[in-house]
């Protein structure tokens, strides 16, 4: 719906990367910053069956998507994603957002077959918010670190290099520091090329109640907008499916406008950016997303940085 206030509306230019919210809101850990406040108890959404995603990965190959992304809560409590994932490498390049507790040799074995037989790569984003127990811990829980940690070995053992993703709840001059001592403690278990992108933190959710929320000078303005490059807005060339339909963007999920359709080609329509995320986007780009290069030598993305 297009307003004649002074909030900005994103116009999509072409669907080129579609999410899914494949475990829904169901997440094993419960972190004090989580934008969606995931946790093993919250059943906001549900679970997405290899059936339904099949069925919208026939619509996005319609409509020339060129990536996918799978995301929750952690999409690896899902019984079916290992099968999701093969099956969109048939269509397309994969990304899974996760946080590596809960992985099982025998789904990266089956994985690792997979993604050598496709055209298409498969990445794994994995968060881990500080470089040791002692500063992750208290963000994600205890004995989160450890975990993760042995997550991150079992995928570089079969062959994966996942970039490890960090909220910034550090000050901006601690980032040299943390960086560094992030790769000294990934190339320490066997890591030697560690990929690091470091997230803003996003205040809603669990966040902010550890923090703050967001307020209502937190928004975007048309003026704001004069001569910025609208692609670096996830909401330019993306959409996201979830149980209740297809939504705006990952990040919004839980906010009312943010479903636009239950099927994808309708959910292509211009959207208001009303929210004090969107500011968040704006100031550091499309942060849901990989970085476009291949990541072929050690490659740190920092959060200022064009994603």
């Amino acid at each position: 719906m297009i307003s004649n206030s002074d909030t900005p509306v994103i116009r999509i230019d072409h669907l080129d990367q579609l999410w899914f919210q494949v475990a829904g809101t169901r997440c094993n850990l419960e972190c004090n910053h989580c934008f969606i406040s995931c946790s093993p108890k919250n059943k906001s959404f549900g679970f997405l069956t290899l059936e339904f995603v099949e069925g919208h990965l026939q619509q996005a190959g319609e409509l020339g998507v060129k990536e996918f992304y799978f995301t929750g809560g952690e999409p690896f409590l899902n019984p079916e994603m290992v099968d999701i994932l093969i099956t969109t490498l048939a269509l397309g390049p994969a990304t899974v957002l996760t946080n590596a507790t809960v992985l099982q040799d025998d789904w990266l074995t089956r994985l690792s077959i997979a993604a050598s037989a496709s055209r298409y790569s498969l990445e794994f984003r994995v968060s881990i918010d500080g470089f040791d127990a002692e500063t992750n811990d208290p963000i994600r829980g205890v004995g989160t670190f450890d975990r993760a940690i042995r997550g991150v070995q079992k995928l570089v053992k079969h062959g994966f290099l996942p970039i490890i993703t960090a909220v910034q709840t550090w000050s901006d001059e601690d980032n040299l520091n943390v960086i560094q001592q992030f790769t000294k403690t990934l190339k320490s278990i066997g890591y030697d090329r560690p990929r690091i992108k470091i997230l803003p933190t996003l205040q809603m959710g669990a966040e902010e109640n550890r923090t703050h929320g967001y307020t209502q000078a937190d928004r975007l303005t048309n003026d704001m907008m004069v001569g910025f490059d609208h692609s670096q807005l996830i909401c330019h060339n993306s959409r996201i499916v979830t149980d209740r339909g297809v939504h705006v963007c990952p990040i919004l999920i839980e906010t009312p406008d943010s479903l636009l359709s239950d099927n994808i080609a309708d959910s292509l329509v211009p959207f208001e950016m009303s929210h004090g995320a969107c500011v968040t986007c704006y100031r550091y780009g499309a942060i849901c997303s990989n970085p476009s290069n291949q990541f072929k030598e050690t490659h740190i993305q920092k959060s200022n940085e064009t994603v």
